[in-house]
């Protein structure tokens, strides 16, 4: 073998041995150790963990106080935990180290939001979405708290707008899909607002329901006179509270318009078990007792509803109503008179029809 033969092969065998070498190296690791203790408490936080995130987060900023991230995850926990001072401090802390930060701002504006200092919160809630930049946003959750600050101050066309763009994002978003709802029912669109309660009411989790969904429902269908469909919703609400006295006489009334006269009756003794003060109850049970033709039981109804409130010109007319039925003109006439005093906006019809000249 000549030289440069013997020249080339030596050169072969060290390059191999030298990339053996750096191959057995292990890779430098650029990340530091309070960032991979940051990422741990991250993990915890996405899973509801929050108070094991929080002695690692105090340790990251113990190691780095201005590790900004982790002041902006301190305060997600205190947000979640109603502690909204703590929440506050840290996002103070947070925002001197990073002014402009985009997750600061919005955090600012939801823990804002739920101390209801709704201008403030729409303050650092619009300074985030131009941060982010309006066309390029593709934050669920901000958009959210964006379409609740418009609801708060009425703007409900805007909010849906918004719900709409929302639910491209994240086509199940549950209290996006009941924020729609809401804004139509503001807006007195209840045919839309019950196919909106629809659909948000299919999308909860069956173990933890909405109720105030099937209220606001049920309200929808009152309006459209879907009084079978409502008296459906206030029974779903009375299975998982039996307590619920609302419920109990807005299906009164609901089986009064379908003539169920007797049902009434006995949703309103029910209710009038919870609270024995409510005029409306007897009120209504006066209505029910009148409609099954037991008059005298129902002018003590409605005489007591009017004790419990003077002024309560539906009940006069109620009464006015029965006593007419037992033959009483002048008295029912009298009733009409108190009602139409008090402002009844039926008084004044029945006066016409039934009073004058008599």
């Amino acid at each position: 073998m000549n030289k440069w033969a013997i020249l080339f092969v030596s050169l072969f065998f060290c390059s191999v041995i030298i990339a053996q070498e750096e191959e057995a190296k292990e890779p430098v690791d650029t990340i530091p150790e309070y960032v991979k203790i940051y990422n741990k408490a991250c993990k915890l936080i996405d899973t509801a963990k929050y108070n094991d995130a929080i002695p690692i987060l105090k340790k990251v900023l113990k190691e780095n106080p201005d590790f900004y991230m982790a002041h902006n995850k301190m305060a997600l926990i205190f947000i979640k935990q109603n502690k909204n001072k703590e929440a506050e401090k840290s996002l103070e802390k947070a925002a001197k180290i990073s002014p402009l930060n985009y997750e600061t701002l919005k955090l600012t504006g939801i823990n804002y939001f739920v101390k209801d200092k709704y201008k403030e919160s729409k303050i650092a809630i619009d300074s985030a979405v131009i941060i982010a930049g309006e066309d390029k946003i593709d934050d669920p959750e901000l958009l959210y708290y964006q379409a609740m600050l418009m609801y708060k101050g009425k703007s409900y066309k805007n909010a849906i707008a918004v719900c709409i763009a929302v639910l491209e994002l994240k086509p199940k978003y549950l209290e996006i899909l009941v924020l729609k709802a809401d804004c139509r029912f503001a807006l007195k669109d209840y045919t839309n607002a019950v196919i909106d309660y629809d659909e948000a009411i299919k999308a909860m989790p069956a173990e933890k329901p909405d109720y105030n969904c099937y209220r606001q429902r049920a309200k929808s269908k009152i309006e459209l006179k879907d009084y079978k469909g409502a008296i459906k919703d206030w029974s779903v609400i009375l299975d998982a509270n039996p307590k619920d006295e609302e419920a109990f006489i807005s299906r009164a009334v609901c089986k009064l318009n379908i003539n169920d006269n007797t049902g009434a009756i006995v949703d309103l003794d029910e209710a009038i078990k919870i609270n024995p003060k409510n005029p409306v109850s007897y009120c209504n049970r006066g209505v029910a007792k009148g409609a099954n033709k037991n008059n005298v039981e129902a002018l003590k109804d409605l005489d007591y509803a009017i004790k419990l409130k003077f002024d309560y010109g539906a009940a006069f007319v109620n009464r006015a109503a029965v006593k007419m039925a037992s033959k009483d003109k002048i008295g029912a006439c009298q009733d009409l008179e108190k009602a139409d005093n008090l402002g009844d906006n039926m008084a004044y019809k029945l006066i016409e029809k039934y009073c004058k000249g008599k």
